[in-house]
C-alpha cells in the first residue's frame, strides 16, 4: 500500500515553483510543453533564457534543464536545489508522485544518466553489480523491457525473448556486461559498439586489428588556450545574444592587438553585452593567467573567469558554457602543475584535434611534449595498449597511462598517482580518444591554490610567481569611460600596482613629498595608479618600461611611510597635535619607531586585516577533542592555524605532520603511518592557537608508552620501517573484505591501498584472485589469501564459500579479524597471531 500513488490536494506540483532553463537542446516549443505540464498539475513555473542570469535562486524548488552549462548552476547546487532534466516532470506525472531527482540530473559526471537498463539471463550477483553501478551513475533500472529501455544486458542472443525484443525495439542496444565494467572502471561512458550483440568485437579473435578513430565532440573549440583563428565581425551570427545583459572585462595580459581588441568588444556589444574596465562591476573577466589582483578579486566574487579560447567559443556558438567545463577554457598558470616540470611525455594512438588538445594540455601542465618516444621519456599517454610505442615504453619501464591521468592532474592541480587502476585501464577494441575532454576544472582545487580566501588579499603579491611579477601591470584595463561617454576600445592601459585604499584614486607620477602625502594607502587590496601624465597612454618603448619599473619600486619603497602618515592623520587633532604630547627627548625616539599598539584606535585595528603567513606545514588532525561535535570552533581554529602558516588537510598523502592525542586506530592516523609522517601531540594545536604563533613541532612529538605496550610496537620504529617500506608493505597482495565490515569497507580499502596492496569486496560470489607478480617466492605466507571479517552470522555465511574459492586455486584461505590488518600496518611489519584467525568453532552464539 505504501507504494501506491496517492491523491495530492492542489495538484502534484502544488508545493513546487520550477524554473525552466532554455538552451540549445531545450527549445521554446519543448519548454512550453514542460510549462503546460507543470501548470496542469497545480505547479508554478517560469521560462528562463540561458545567457541571462537566473532570478534569485531561493525562489525555486527545482530547476529544469538539459545541461549544467547555464549561469547559476553552481549557486543552485550550493543551495541544494535539484537540477533535473525535463523527463523528471513526465516521470513524476506518470507515477503521480515526485520522482527521485538524482536519476534525472543532467550533470555529465553522472555519465549513465541517459541509460535505462534491463538485465536478462545473467547471474544474480552480476545483475546486482550492474544495477548498482547504473543507479550510482545517474541511470535507471527496469525489471521489464519497455519502450523507454535503452540497454538490455545479456550474455548471448540465444534466448527467444531476446530475439523477439530486438525485432520490436530497433533502437534498443543489447550489450555484454563487460561494457558496464569498463565504463565504471574508467569513470566515463565509452562507445557500446564493441560490446554489442550478436557479434561483439571484444570476443572476436581479431581484437588486435586496427581500431577506428572516433572524434570527441567535447574538445571542439577547446583544444587550445591561445587560439590562432579569430572570430571576424562579418562572420558573426545575426542572432548573437550570448552576452545579453553581461558586463565583460578584457584583461591586457592577453597581449592581443588593437584590431582584434576592437573586434571582440564590438562582438560583445552586438551580443547584448557591455564592456567595463573595473573588476568590481564586471560579470565576465577574460584573462590569460591565473594571477594578479583582478583575477583573484573576480574569482573570489564568484564571477565567470575564462580565457580567450572560451570567449571565442561563446561568440562562434552563441551558446553559454561555463569556463570550468573545459580544461583549456580556464586561464593557465605560468609554472605548471607542481611536480610536472622535467617530465617528458609522448602521445600514442590519439589523432586529430584530440592530439592537439593533449599536446597543449601537456605544455600547460608544465611538462615537455615530445613527438617521438625515447628512453629519456618519463611517460607515454596512449588511447589503447596496442602500438609499437606501448611495447617500447613497457620494455623501457616508462609509465604507460591513458589521458585521464593528465586531465585529472590538471583539473585537481596535483600530480595523480600513475598506479591508479583507472589510468592504466585500456578496454579492448576501444580508442579512448572518444572520451577526451570530458573532465572539468575542479573549482575547489583552483580556489585552494590560486585564490584561497579573502583574507589572503594582502599576501597575494607574496605568492605570485616570478614570471608573473613581470606582467603584474598587465592584469586589467584601466581606461574607464567617464559618465555619459562611450567606452574607449583602442587603448590598453599600462600601470603599476601598489596596495590600494578603500576609495582608490588615479594620480600622476609622484614627484614631490607633498604629492606622496596625498596618496591614501592600505594593505588588503591593490589599486590602479598611472605612471604617466596621460591616463590612456600606452608605453611602447624600452625606456618607458624601465621608467615604470623604477616608479613601481619607488612607490613600494615609500609605502610604509605613507601608511604611517595616513594613520597619524586620522588620529584626534591631526598629525601635529594628535595623541599624547612628548618631550623633546621622546620626539627623536618616536620618529625611529613605529606606532605603539595602544595608540591605534579600535576602529583602526578592525580595519587592518591580518596577513597570512605562507604555508609551511600541512597538518592532518585526528581525535582532537575540542573539535569533536563543534564544527564552529573547528572552522574558527582552522582559519587561525592557516593564518599562522598551518594548512589543515584531510588526505594523509598530502600532510607533513599528523596530530593526535594518542596512538589511534582511525583511518587518518593509520594511513599517515604508512607514509611515514611525523606524529605530534594535539597539544601543538592548542598551544599554537593560545600563543598565536607557529611553534616548533619537533618539541611536540607524540609520547604514548601505554599504547605502544598495548599494541606491541614503538612509534619511532614504526615510522622508520615506513620510510624503508615506501608504501609497499602489502605490495602484490589482494586482501578481501566483507561488504559490511565494522568501520566501513572504504576505510579498510584506503588503508590497504596506501600500503601498496589491493582490496576487493567479497559478497560470497567467485572472484578472480590475481597472481602475485614481482614478489619473493621464498616469502612466508605467500600462498595465503586473507578475508577480513566480523564474527556475526551474516559474515559467517560467506566463510565456507570463500574457503572453497581459495582452495580451488591451490591457495590457503585465512579468515581474520580486522585487528590483524591494523597490527600490521600500524607496526609497519608483517605479524601473525593465531588469535587473529576466525573459525566457526571459536564463535560463541549470541543466545548463550
Amino acid at each position: 500500500m505504501a507504494d501506491e500513488p496517492s491523491h495530492i490536494e492542489g495538484g502534484l506540483f502544488s508545493q513546487s515553483r520550477i524554473c525552466i532553463v532554455r538552451s540549445h537542446h531545450l527549445d521554446k516549443k519543448l519548454a512550453s510543453e514542460v510549462l503546460s505540464a507543470v501548470e496542469e498539475n497545480g505547479g508554478e513555473a517560469v521560462i528562463h533564457m540561458s545567457p541571462t542570469p537566473l532570478p534569485p535562486i531561493n525562489e525555486f524548488t527545482h530547476i529544469v534543464s538539459t545541461t549544467i552549462d547555464f549561469p547559476g548552476h553552481d549557486a543552485a547546487c550550493d543551495a541544494l536545489i535539484p537540477v533535473v532534466k525535463p523527463q523528471w516532470i513526465h516521470a513524476s506525472i506518470a507515477k503521480n508522485k515526485l520522482a527521485n531527482p538524482r536519476q534525472y540530473n543532467p550533470d555529465p559526471r553522472l555519465f549513465l544518466n541517459d541509460v535505462v537498463v534491463c538485465c536478462l539471463d545473467i547471474p544474480e550477483g552480476d545483475k546486482d553489480a550492474i544495477v548498482g553501478g547504473v543507479l550510482a551513475m545517474g541511470g535507471l533500472y527496469t525489471p521489464r523491457i519497455t519502450s523507454s529501455t535503452t540497454h538490455l544486458v545479456c550474455l548471448s542472443m540465444d534466448a527467444e525473448r531476446c530475439r523477439a525484443t530486438t525485432a520490436k525495439l530497433t533502437r534498443l542496444k543489447i550489450v555484454l556486461p563487460h561494457w558496464f565494467d569498463d565504463c565504471l572502471k574508467l569513470g566515463k561512458r565509452i562507445d557500446e559498439e564493441p560490446y554489442t550483440l550478436p557479434n561483439p568485437e571484444i570476443l572476436s579473435a581479431q581484437y588486435d586489428a586496427p581500431l577506428r578513430v572516433v572524434e570527441s565532440k567535447d574538445i571542439v573549440g577547446a583544444s587550445t588556450s591561445e587560439p590562432k583563428k579569430l572570430p571576424l565581425l562579418d562572420d558573426a551570427r545575426e542572432d548573437l545574444n550570448v552576452f545579453d545583459g553581461k558586463r565583460v572585462m578584457i584583461s591586457s595580459d592577453l597581449n592581443i592587438g588593437e584590431r582584434v581588441l576592437q573586434c571582440l568588444e564590438t562582438l560583445v556589444i552586438k551580443g547584448g553585452g557591455s564592456i567595463v574596465y573595473d573588476v568590481d562591476s564586471t560579470d565576465i573577466y577574460v584573462c590569460r593567467y591565473r594571477e594578479g589582483q583582478d583575477y583573484q578579486a573576480a574569482s573570489r566574487a564568484g564571477k565567470e573567469v575564462g580565457n580567450l579560447s572560451w570567449l571565442y567559443h561563446l561568440i562562434t556558438r552563441n551558446t553559454w558554457i561555463s569556463p570550468l567545463r573545459r580544461l583549456l577554457h580556464y586561464p593557465i598558470c605560468r609554472d605548471g602543475i607542481p611536480g610536472f616540470k622535467g617530465f617528458k611525455i609522448s602521445l600514442s594512438n590519439y589523432a586529430g584535434e584530440a592530439r592537439i588538445y593533449l599536446e597543449n594540455l601537456i605544455i600547460a601542465s608544465g611538462a615537455e611534449c615530445t613527438k617521438t618516444l625515447k628512453q629519456e621519456n618519463t611517460h607515454l599517454i596512449t588511447a589503447h595498449g596496442n602500438s609499437e610505442k606501448c611495447t617500447a615504453a613497457r620494455e623501457w619501464n616508462l609509465h604507460v597511462v591513458n589521458h585521464l591521468w593528465l586531465e585529472d592532474s590538471y583539473a585537481q592541480w596535483r600530480m595523480k598517482t600513475v598506479s591508479e587502476p583507472r589510468y592504466t585501464h585500456f578496454p579492448k577494441r576501444t580508442n579512448l580518444g572518444e572520451i577526451v575532454g570530458q573532465t572539468k576544472i575542479d573549482k575547489f582545487a583552483i580556489e585552494e591554490h590560486f585564490f584561497p580566501g579573502e583574507d589572503d588579499g594582502a599576501a597575494a603579491s607574496e605568492t605570485i610567481s616570478p614570471g608573473a611579477m613581470q606582467q603584474k601591470d598587465d592584469n586589467t584595463r584601466s581606461d574607464k569611460p567617464e559618465k555619459g561617454e562611450e567606452p574607449k576600445k583602442t587603448k590598453v592601459a599600462q600601470r603599476i600596482e601598489i596596495p590600494r585604499s578603500s576609495t582608490p584614486r588615479r594620480i600622476k607620477e609622484p614627484k614631490t613629498t607633498a604629492k606622496r602625502d596625498r596618496l591614501s594607502l592600505q594593505t588588503p587590496h591593490v589599486s590602479r595608479f598611472m605612471t604617466d601624465e596621460k591616463e590612456n597612454n600606452t608605453p611602447s618603448t624600452t625606456g618607458s618600461r624601465k621608467s615604470k619599473d623604477v616608479a613601481a619600486a619607488r612607490l613600494m619603497e615609500i609605502a610604509p611611510d605613507i601608511n604611517l602618515y595616513e594613520r597619524e592623520k586620522r588620529r584626534t587633532g591631526g598629525v601635529v597635535y594628535g595623541g599624547r604630547r612628548k618631550s623633546a627627548d621622546e620626539a627623536d625616539v618616536s620618529r625611529k619607531r613605529s606606532i605603539e599598539p595602544d595608540e591605534i584606535s579600535d576602529t583602526e585595528s578592525k580595519k587592518q586585516k591580518r596577513v597570512r603567513a605562507p604555508v609551511s606545514m600541512h597538518l592532518l588532525v585526528t581525535g582532537y577533542a575540542p573539535w569533536v561535535g563543534n564544527w564552529k570552533k573547528e572552522d574558527s581554529d582552522r582559519r587561525h592555524l592557516r593564518d599562522l602558516g598551518i594548512m589543515v588537510v584531510a588526505d594523509a598523502s598530502r600532510c607533513t605532520h599528523v596530530a593526535a592525542p594518542s596512538i589511534l586506530k582511525t583511518p587518518k592516523f593509520v594511513n599517515a603511518l604508512a607514509f611515514g609522517r611525523k606524529v605530534i601531540s594535539c597539544d601543538f594545536i592548542t598551544d599554537c592557537i593560545a600563543k598565536d604563533k607557529l611553534l616548533d613541532p619537533d618539541k611536540y612529538k607524540l609520547r604514548d608508552k601505554e599504547s605502544e605496550k598495548k599494541y606491541g610496537f614503538t612509534l619511532e620504529q614504526a615510522l622508520q620501517r615506513a620510510e624503508k617500506n615506501k608504501n609497499k608493505l602489502l605490495q602484490g597482495r589482494t586482501i578481501f573484505c566483507v561488504e559490511t565490515i565494522h568501520g566501513g569497507f572504504d576505510a579498510f580499502k584506503s588503508i590497504i591501498e596506501n600500503n601498496g596492496g589491493q582490496c576487493a569486496m567479497y559478497r560470497g560470489r567467485p572472484i578472480t584472485i590475481p597472481g602475485r607478480r614481482g614478489t619473493d617466492t621464498d616469502e612466508p605466507h605467500k600462498d595465503e589469501v586473507y578475508l577480513i571479517s566480523g564474527d556475526d552470522k551474516g559474515h559467517m555465511k560467506v566463510w565456507p564459500k570463500f574457503r572453497t574459492m581459495v582452495q580451488d586455486r591451490k591457495k590457503i584461505p585465512k579468515i581474520v579479524r580486522s585487528e590483524w590488518l591494523l597490527q600490521i600496518v600500524m607496526s609497519q611489519e608483517w605479524r601473525w597471531k593465531d588469535e587473529f584467525e576466525l573459525k566457526e568453532e571459536d564463535i560463541v552464539p549470541a543466545d548463550e
